[in-house]
């Protein structure tokens, strides 16, 4: 099965996927409200209700949600990530995910709105060469900044999604989630008497 590794600098990131218990509640907490409010935006619904609230996804949704990520998180085995700024969790998010190049998500992809058209190269060692969309002021005010890496190796795409709170500080880390983004690739893994002409070596050896 392929899954997700990378290298985010502990200095700078918090590892959500790798959070369990009380310890990393409050990481959750902020990555999901964030990713939540991205897919309100997304279906263009309002950041507030019409009494002026705030919707469920910043709070008890939320809180919900970051209860039982641990475990979806352990069920994915690797193939999303998630990562949040370790300075101020609520500043931004980003999430890797490897999903199998399916006709009908190929179909998704290529309906979607014009100004996802405007992306750039992006290269990644391991990849190689993906497309970068960086959307640091959305046409749409509710629709908070984001960047999305996606690389198609055939059979499976590999995206990282990154989502910031505001849009003035987006451009300070942007950087340095494109490092992150340069750091991911896709490792398959071999049960052992699956593939006899694989030779495996003690890496102490």
């Amino acid at each position: 099965m392929s899954r997700l590794q990378a290298d985010a600098d502990p200095n700078l990131w918090v590892p959500v996927t790798e959070s369990f218990g009380l310890r990393g509640r409050r990481h959750r907490k902020a990555a999901i409200r964030m990713l939540l409010t991205q897919a309100n935006g997304a279906l263009g619904a309002s950041t507030g209700s019409a009494t002026g609230g705030p919707r469920p996804g910043s709070g008890v949704a939320a809180w919900a949600m970051s209860q039982a990520a641990p475990f979806l998180m352990r069920k994915a085995a690797g193939r999303v990530l998630v990562w949040v700024w370790k300075s101020d969790p609520e500043l931004v998010v980003v999430m890797a995910q490897i999903q199998q190049a399916t006709n009908d998500l190929r179909a998704a992809r290529a309906m979607m709105p014009m100004e996802y058209d405007d992306t750039e190269s992006f290269r990644n060692p391991y990849l190689g060469v993906g497309e970068k969309l960086e959307m640091a002021l959305p046409t749409d005010p509710r629709t908070p900044p984001f960047a999305t890496y996606t690389w198609d190796t055939g059979s499976h795409f590999v995206t990282v999604t990154a989502v910031s709170s505001d849009r003035e500080r987006f451009g300070t880390v942007i950087g340095s989630i494109d490092d992150v983004a340069r750091t991911l690739r896709v490792v398959d893994d071999v049960a052992i008497g699956e593939a006899p002409g694989v030779l495996r070596i003690d890496p102490k050896n």
